[in-house]
């Protein structure tokens, strides 16, 4: 090794390699996306999209009544709490319910089908008996069950609607006799429209159009084609013109789509008032029971137009998170009935997501002044122990049908492993249930 000139041994420098190049940084909105899509793709994101998202309608629910309702209820000597007592009953029943139904096997659905409508029949033509039903609002739709009780049994046609059209057309599915029009129309139209003429004996517009939307819903999903659609739709739209022109209270609902002022004879309170709510809320509203508008203002604060309530206590950020819930819940209705293979489970999934979705944009819709005022209260929300049991009993419906899937099934499976079982295997050093299950997920 050759010296330096001081006799020391050079110093040998380190060859410098080359940088390494770095990976590209991944774009933060398409990473957020693609994490977003995974979460979509995953078996039970369906199953905890339902079951989350109604429960926490209906607790958020339980507070607006609460909250909407106490003003009302003194207004009549009643306890504050009076109509939320009643509210919290119906929903804890409504919760028995929907564990019942989330249960049930499908076979036991489509077996409570036929007496289900039948009982529905009976009760909706009992309603029209003098001295046993009786007129809230204009409308004569109820029946005194005892004290302050009453039900509405056009509330629980629409699920009756909703198992048998399901029932029928799975069966006439599996025959292949849907390709001829007859069979898709009848017996259902026939039905339906039955339904839709005790309802209307009764004057309830609002739940004949939601009655409207479900036989729509069944129809689409059965693959009617455009001319038959169009035919039922334009006979439908016919009727509903001849019952709106012949009435001058639902005339007068119409007038008020948009109206900003209450009108001569204050024709339009209701509907000015609930846009009044909404508009003083702001962004985060003015805090939960401060409204202005409950204190006699807004005529029905706890029923067809809490969301106004809503709107005025909770704001912007609180009816957008009562949008996003429904969309949610609406979304995975939809995903359901599209990934299912069993066509009732396709029928009765698509209809109680059409009920649901429907009777959603129709209430807020009138609250919004977009819509006339059909009377129908918000699903899950609104106050009314009659609207919430069969919609809850829907929510365990589409939650059995989430639970089904094969791949919600095996998830389900590898969370919950049975009590005594050991993961690594048995005595005989066979791999145990756990591991067995998770290899075929």
């Amino acid at each position: 090794m050759p010296s330096s000139r001081t006799g020391r041994p050079p110093v040998q420098r380190l060859t410098r390699r080359p940088p390494v190049p770095r990976p590209p940084r991944e774009n933060p909105v398409r990473r957020l996306h693609t994490r977003a899509r995974r979460a979509w793709d995953r078996p039970l994101t369906a199953y905890y999209l339902i079951l989350g998202g109604s429960l926490l309608i209906t607790v958020l629910g339980l507070v607006m009544v609460y909250s909407a309702s106490q003003i009302t209820a003194l207004q009549k000597s009643l306890p504050g709490t009076f109509f939320f007592r009643k509210q919290f009953l119906a929903a804890s029943i409504g919760a028995l319910l929907l564990l019942v139904a989330s249960r049930m096997p499908v076979k036991l659905h489509r077996a409570l089908a036929y007496p289900m409508l039948a009982g529905c029949v009976f009760l909706m033509a009992l309603v029209q008996v003098p001295g046993i039903g009786q007129s809230i609002n204009g409308n004569q739709n109820w029946i005194a069950v005892g004290g302050s009780f009453q039900i509405q049994p056009s509330e629980f046609g629409k699920l009756a609607l909703v198992l048998w059209g399901a029932d029928l057309l799975a069966r006439k599915e599996d025959r292949r006799l849907l390709t001829q029009w007859k069979h898709m129309l009848v017996p259902l139209v026939p039905v339906a429209f039955m339904l839709l003429g005790l309802i209307m004996l009764g004057g309830d517009m609002g739940t004949a159009i939601i009655l409207t939307a479900i036989l729509f819903g069944l129809l689409w999903l059965a693959g009617a084609p455009t001319r038959l659609f169009v035919g039922v739709l334009s006979v439908a739209g016919l009727i509903g013109f001849v019952l709106i022109r012949t009435s001058e209270n639902r005339m007068a609902r119409l007038a008020c789509i948009g109206a900003t002022e209450p009108g001569q004879g204050d024709t339009c309170w209701q509907a000015v008032h609930g846009i009044y709510a909404l508009a003083s809320g702001g962004i985060f509203g003015s805090g939960l029971g401060a409204s202005v508008e409950k204190w006699g203002q807004l005529p029905e604060a706890h029923t067809d137009f809490i969301f106004a309530v809503t709107g005025e206590e909770l704001g912007l950020a609180g009816t957008l998170s009562v949008l996003a819930l429904f969309a949610a819940l609406g979304y995975a209705g939809i995903r359901v009935a599209g990934r299912t293979e069993d066509p009732f489970v396709r029928y009765a999934a698509g209809g109680v997501t059409t009920w649901i979705t429907a009777q959603a944009v129709i209430n807020i819709g009138a609250v919004l002044g977009l819509l006339p005022i059909a009377g129908v209260p918000l699903p899950l929300f609104s106050y009314g122990g009659s609207a919430l049991l069969p919609t809850m009993f829907a929510i365990g419906l589409l939650i059995a049908f989430a639970r089904d899937e094969p791949a919600a099934r095996a998830a389900l499976a590898m969370r919950q492993p049975r009590f005594g079982r050991k993961r690594g295997g048995g005595p005989s050093g066979r791999p145990g249930r756990w591991n067995t299950m998770r290899r075929r997920a």
